[in-house]
């Protein structure tokens, strides 16, 4: 797939994963547009969080984990034989549910993957810093004290120096999960206006309990239970007029 436009499109095929003996996903299929956020959405337990974490292949990690299917980004499968998963976490970068950041400055929060894998000249890190931090939303709050611990900062702004360390691997595609569960509503919303700007240069997924959140920023939703894709399509339409019974019962607060 040569389209630059098309950078970040992700097929999944027929995609089944375990814990061991516990199943946790079942068959999963659909295709996430690229430049566009999908959220997806469900009761706790019912494999969101599993499958977010499929797309950069972090659930590897887990002892006993295995997997059936595919997942296939920009036409490659993830799980190709001689996949560089450094690389694909570069292409495919993640923003938890709590605000991580190292305990280094500000500064060295955002070069910390370019420097160690190499992606760009020393010279040019000053420049990429401030590019990623005003991608961020932060440059101009932070601009004169990138030498100070980012544990200092508070948690929106945390928050979104994360998803400026993501940002500077230069990934196609960003994976949230539930990026705004710990913050304040003022946080969130700084955090939400940064995720719809940021779709024009990335393909964004977002796992979110927040129905409401789901129905602000994303372009399409997918609807997860007991670790099946219920419904898959564009949010005005599921939130306004599901094709599923399940659905509807979700979205209007009848479980979940």
């Amino acid at each position: 797939m040569n389209d630059a436009a098309m950078l970040g499109t992700i097929d999944v095929r027929g995609f089944s994963f375990s814990y061991g003996t516990r199943a946790v996903l079942h068959g999963v299929s659909f295709t996430l547009p690229a430049r566009s956020i999908t959220a997806i959405i469900g009761p706790s337990g019912c494999g969101k969080s599993t499958f977010l974490r499929s797309i950069n292949r972090l659930n590897d990690l887990i002892p006993g984990s295995r997997h059936e299917g595919d997942i296939v980004v920009d036409g490659q499968s993830i799980f190709a034989t001689g996949t560089d998963l450094v690389a694909l976490r570069q292409r495919v970068g993640m923003v938890f549910q709590r605000p991580n950041p190292f305990p280094k400055s500000i500064y060295d929060n955002v070069v910390y993957g370019p420097r160690l894998n190499g992606l760009t000249a020393k010279r040019d890190l000053p420049g990429l810093v401030e590019r990623c931090l005003r991608q961020a939303a932060l440059w101009d709050e932070v601009k004169d004290r990138l030498d100070t611990p980012a544990t200092g900062l508070s948690g929106g702004q945390q928050q979104r120096l994360c998803i400026a360390r993501a940002l500077a691997n230069d990934p196609d595609v960003l994976l949230m999960d539930e990026p705004c569960s710990a913050l304040d509503p003022i946080a969130t919303q700084r955090v939400e206006e940064l995720i719809v700007e940021l779709k024009a240069k990335y393909t964004i997924v977002i796992v979110t309990h927040n129905m409401q959140q789901a129905a602000r920023v994303s372009d399409v939703t997918g609807f997860f239970y007991k670790g099946e894709l219920v419904e898959f399509g564009p949010t005005e339409t599921i939130f306004t007029r599901p094709a599923r019974e399940q659905t509807e019962a979700y979205i209007t607060g009848r479980f979940g």
